[in-house]
């Protein structure tokens, strides 16, 4: 057994639910969640209900987080029809913005040139545009990130395909940057007759080989995030069950347990949990927010118990040699030995910092 301190991870994809679905999580259980998995700054997703779109649910779900937060929290605005000067306007409220090209839960999706050109015309130049872009549609987010000046950053990379597209606009020097989602690494169709509904998720899980390709190019990836995305257990029994699972609690385990198998190093496990996308996102992280972590025995990832809302996860049941013993933020101990010790308000808000962004 051995133990590692390492810095507090952050993770520029989650789903905390606010506005407007609090049944499925809240800004308190999901950083709760998120201290419970050794994340110590999250970034919100806009497809909200309502949709965070315009200055004014921004500005009002900032200041709910700002009193409910247990760890950093810095919030996505939406691209939508015709708002791309109005989310240009308050950019600098937010973490970057987000734009839907493909099916997602929500309203907010893109379907047009027509509607997404004015975005990569409007949006300040050095500020993350994040697509949710597949197949071909990654190409066009490249295509109109290189003809804007535009930095564009690919969310949840799942197709083999998609990543060497990726790495190969890399090598061509244009200014793009990419994540791949736990599920997508661990999890693959292979899975999905033992999963039903609790392994549906956009987007959707790969075959063995993206699976294979995934970890093949894992040095063309520059993050791991989870798209924490909590639904209850009734929406996903339901006969319409909604896309989307839980991850912010089971990345670490996971990737540790990777550590331990020989498929990645544990320096290399921080540049793409921490440093990386701290450094990408402009998110000045405090060197006293750390986790503790234990490796070796090896134990099971349950079916309950979980900090998220929802109270599962698709990798219950999974064997796993890693887990988190300790969370610190700034300094004071907020999750400790399974038990959470961090007060509503402890989390600030984030924005980002152009000072801290490393190309």
């Amino acid at each position: 057994m051995s133990t590692h301190i390492l810095p507090g991870l952050v993770d520029v994809h989650v789903h905390l639910r606010h506005p407007g679905g609090a049944h499925k999580e809240t800004i308190r259980t999901g950083t709760a969640a998120a201290l419970a998995g050794g994340v110590t700054a999250v970034l919100g997703m806009p497809n909200t209900q309502p949709p965070i779109t315009d200055a004014g649910v921004l500005d009002a779900a900032l200041a709910h987080v700002a009193t409910e937060a247990l760890c950093d929290v810095g919030l996505y605005l939406g691209a939508a029809d015709g708002n791309a000067h109005e989310v240009a306007a308050a950019a600098e409220r937010a973490c970057g913005l987000k734009v839907y090209l493909n099916d997602t839960f929500g309203q907010l999706r893109i379907e047009t040139l027509a509607a997404l050109r004015p975005h990569f015309e409007a949006w300040p130049h050095g500020r993350p545009i994040v697509l949710h872009a597949e197949d071909l549609n990654v190409a066009t987010a490249i295509g109109l990130g290189r003809v804007h000046g535009q930095w564009v950053h690919i969310a949840h990379v799942s197709r083999a395909e998609e990543i060497r597209l990726i790495a190969a606009a890399k090598d061509a020097g244009l200014h793009v940057t990419c994540e791949v989602a736990p599920h997508h690494l661990f999890l693959s169709t292979d899975d999905l007759a033992r999963l039903g509904a609790l392994g549906d998720m956009r987007p959707r899980l790969g075959t063995p080989a993206d699976v294979a390709a995934l970890w093949a190019h894992l040095d063309a990836v520059d993050c791991i995030a989870t798209d924490h995305a909590p639904h209850t257990l009734v929406e996903k029994a339901s006969p319409t069950p909604p896309p989307g699972v839980p991850g912010l609690e089971t990345t670490l385990p996971l990737l540790l347990t990777a550590v331990e198998d020989g498929r990645l190093s544990l320096e290399r496990l921080v540049e793409l949990t921490s440093t990386t996308p701290a450094a990408r996102f402009g998110i000045a992280t405090p060197t006293e927010s750390t986790v503790e972590v234990e490796v070796g025995p090896e134990w099971t990832l349950p079916e309950r118990g979980w900090q998220t809302k929802p109270d599962w996860s698709p990798f219950a049941g999974t064997r796993v040699r890693g887990r988190v013993v300790r969370t610190t933020l700034r300094g004071a101990t907020v999750w400790d030995e399974g038990r959470l010790t961090a007060a509503a308000g402890t989390g600030r808000v984030l924005t980002f910092d152009a000072a801290a962004v490393a190309r």
